[in-house]
């Protein structure tokens, strides 16, 4: 009986390390996949032909920002959605949006990207490693921490402002755009 315990252990051993050699080689395959789909537009390009990121991208004309976005360099944008700025008051798209405040508005909108190409996997990986939380420094150099609650990735500055991505994963030829669902507009710049 002895012999045949030890040897049905050594055959769940194996068998358990094949399987999980193979879902990792799995998940490498379909990394490199992904990784490998190329689209000819860029954010910038993408965000124009996205109806529901108007808002997004005459705030990014407003501050120059539109020609970062259209660089060859790999970005990930959490773009806000029209619905996103829709939430913001009057008096606080009025001041975003006046010519003398041009620098606050670069500011909040560089809270939105980061100068690394994030997707959502990659996303979920760093919170998988770092305990349920992942922090990525914006372009602005303030961080962005990565939650999740329930299904959602849900993205919070150092203010307590949170933002759900509401889709993700809409891959450019410079980057990776990540819809969300709230305007991040940090307490110092208003």
């Amino acid at each position: 009986m002895k012999k045949w315990t030890s040897l049905v252990s050594l055959c769940a051993l194996f068998l358990g390390l094949q399987s999980y050699a193979q879902d990792n080689s799995i998940d490498l395959k379909f990394d490199q996949l992904i990784s490998t789909i190329k689209t000819e537009k860029s954010i910038l390009e993408r965000t124009e032909s996205f109806e529901n990121h108007s808002s997004l991208l005459n705030a990014l004309r407003a501050v120059d920002l539109d020609k970062v976005l259209d660089y060859k360099g790999e970005f990930t944008v959490f773009a806000p959605s029209n619905l996103a700025f829709q939430k913001l008051s009057e008096s606080t798209i009025d001041k975003l949006f006046d010519p003398e405040n041009k620098r606050i508005l670069r500011a909040m909108l560089s809270y939105h990207i980061i100068a690394d190409k994030l997707s959502a996997s990659s996303i979920l990986k760093a919170m998988c490693r770092g305990n349920g939380i992942a922090t990525f420094t914006t372009i602005q150099g303030e961080a962005i921490t990565a939650t999740m609650k329930g299904i959602d990735i849900v993205l919070t500055d150092k203010f307590g402002n949170h933002a759900t991505i509401t889709t993700a994963d809409s891959n450019q030829s410079n980057g990776i755009i990540h819809e969300i669902d709230t305007v991040f507009v940090p307490e110092k710049m208003l």
